[in-house]
């Protein structure tokens, strides 16, 4: 991209940051300080390519400003323009007119569309609208927008959408369009470059974000009773319905958040206060370390599925305040709270500057909930084995307890060699398996699926192929190959031997996991019960065996 371009682009951003304040009013035509028109030239040079580059006449037959002129002159020009010049049109959350026969420096719309049928010195610029200029400017820019020109000007540009160049336009410079297309009429005439700098993903003009940056987010919330905006709406209640499954599906995690937040509310707002200003700092001190930067994205997806966890807890707390009087039935369940305190926190969205605010607020609160409510769980898991190796249980002492949890283990040593899934008894004594150790097992699964599959020439269908895999030897051995090398087994939790039915919803149970962002494969990382979505769903667990288990 030239200078040229480049120029614009800064012309653009300041004009974005003045425009809150910045309404100039043109000032009275002094005639005494107006500068005489400029003459037409005496001769034409012939039109040729060395010539049309370089220089053109200042002046068209008519007296009016002609912008195919020499780049060095305008800058000479520009510093002894006359008053009349002077005038400056910038405009937020509307469009920006000027009509026919009328002059101004700028034309500026700041969300929103810039429309010239006159002569402007400067440019015709839009931020977040389209730019349509019929007279004449040095330049026509639209950022997130399309530029349509159909007059003289030098410089066309488009950022996130397309140059649309009418029959009688005329461009003595550029026309860029990034992201976006440049579309000329055959009468168009261009004297410089056509430049086109594509992405992978075509932006458009946004028309459709306009309205909500105009009537939401301009006063300070999320939603609001305007045409345009349903989209909002559709994602509002897409996340709304989102939360509630969260909620079916992990009630007894929302439970203990919940039970953290009305128990030790200071607490918990701390914790939400160090994680909201330490994790900066985190991600600075990885950045750092260079090593630590493979550990960003993934900590950014924890938060990512924190704060969305937290969300529903915070809902649930708030729906708590309308249903804590029911008891028993199914509006008991912690579901129906979150779907009340959902409609209720929509509402909220509605009302200015304190739709944003609630928006922020439960979000930093319910993460550190979330994350205070994981603290609580590690110290009270680390006590209870500290207790359990001190203190004498049921009559035994605690040399006694270690070796009986000897014994547990020689036995689940022997299964595991036997090549037999482990006693459903004795499932209950074993520990759950973590996320990376389970994301291990998986990868290795795939790439032997993927294998399977890419020899059958059948890659349309490898994901089925991976659930029928899964649900098979789960059923029989109660494990995959990848369990078996990473000493994982699928339990039932209510103790009870793997069945068919069992073994096929967990399967398919899978494909909702993935198709939700992988989220439901990243709910064992905040899960107190170390369960995914799908195991969730089909009842199972995975626990970690002794010693590996013999493919034979």
């Amino acid at each position: 991209m030239n200078t040229s371009t480049a120029r614009w682009f800064l012309l653009a951003a300041i004009a974005g940051a003045a425009s809150f304040g910045l309404q100039a009013a043109a000032p009275e035509p002094d005639t005494e300080r107006t500068a005489p028109p400029i003459a037409a030239p005496a001769t034409t040079p012939p039109e040729t390519p060395q010539n049309i580059e370089r220089t053109d006449s200042a002046t068209d037959a008519a007296g009016n400003l002609d912008v195919e002129r020499d780049t060095a002159d305008i800058r000479e020009e520009r510093d002894t323009r006359p008053t009349t010049w002077d005038h400056v049109i910038v405009h937020f959350g509307r469009d920006a007119l000027l009509a026919a026969g009328e002059r101004a420096a700028s034309v500026v719309a700041i969300v929103g569309s810039s429309t010239s049928d006159g002569d402007v010195w400067e440019g015709v610029i839009s931020v977040l609208g389209n730019t349509r200029m019929r007279g004449s400017a040095h330049s026509a820019v639209a950022i997130f927008g399309d530029t349509y020109v159909d007059g003289k000007v030098h410089d066309a540009v488009a950022v996130f959408g397309n140059v649309v160049l009418g029959p009688h336009a005329r461009v003595s410079g550029r026309a860029t369009a990034v992201g976006g297309i440049v579309q000329r009429d055959p009468q168009a005439l261009i004297h410089g470059a056509v430049d086109e700098i594509s992405f992978p993903v075509q932006f458009g003009s946004l028309d459709w974000l306009r309205p909500w940056l105009k009537h939401c987010l301009a006063y300070g919330r999320l939603l609001a009773l305007e045409p345009g905006i349903a989209w909002a709406w559709s994602l509002a209640f897409s996340f709304l319905g989102l939360y509630v499954l969260i909620a079916l599906l992990s009630s007894g995690s929302v439970e203990k958040c919940v039970a953290t937040l009305e128990q030790r509310p200071g607490h918990s707002l701390l914790a939400a206060l160090l994680t909201m200003l330490l994790t900066p700092v985190a991600m600075v001190l990885l950045a750092v370390t260079v090593i630590g930067l493979p550990i960003i994205p993934m900590l950014w997806t924890a938060l990512f599925c924190a704060g969305i966890f937290g969300k529903v807890v915070i809902l649930a707390a708030l729906g708590r305040r309308m249903t804590r009087f029911i008891s028993v039935g199914p509006l008991s369940h912690v579901a129906f709270p979150v779907l009340l305190g959902g409609l209720m926190l929509i509402g909220v969205y509605l009302v200015p500057v304190v739709g944003l605010i609630a928006y922020k607020v439960t979000h930093i609160i319910g993460l550190g909930v979330v994350v205070y409510t994981m603290v609580l769980a590690a110290r009270a898991y680390r006590e209870a084995n500290i207790s359990l190796s001190a203190t004498p249980v049921d009559g035994l002492s605690g040399p006694a307890i270690s070796t009986a949890a000897n014994t547990s283990a020689n036995e689940a040593s022997h299964a595991a060699s036997t090549g037999s899934p482990l006693p459903a008894t004795d499932t209950g004594k074993l520990p759950r398996a973590g996320f990376w150790i389970r994301m291990a097992a998986l990868l290795v699964d795939v790439i032997l699926v993927a294998i399977a599959v890419a020899s059958l020439k059948a890659d349309n269908a490898w994901l089925l192929f991976l659930a029928a895999y899964g649900a098979v030897m789960w059923k029989l051995r109660g494990t995959t190959v990848g369990g078996i090398l990473c000493n994982l087994q699928v339990v039932r939790v209510d103790g009870r031997e793997l069945d068919w039915p069992t073994c096929v919803v967990r399967a398919l149970s899978c494909f909702l996991s993935l198709i939700a962002g992988g989220l439901g494969f990243l709910w064992i990382v905040f899960d107190i019960e170390r369960q995914a979505w799908h195991d969730k769903i089909a009842g199972t667990a995975v626990v970690r065996v002794p010693t590996g288990r013999s493919l034979v």
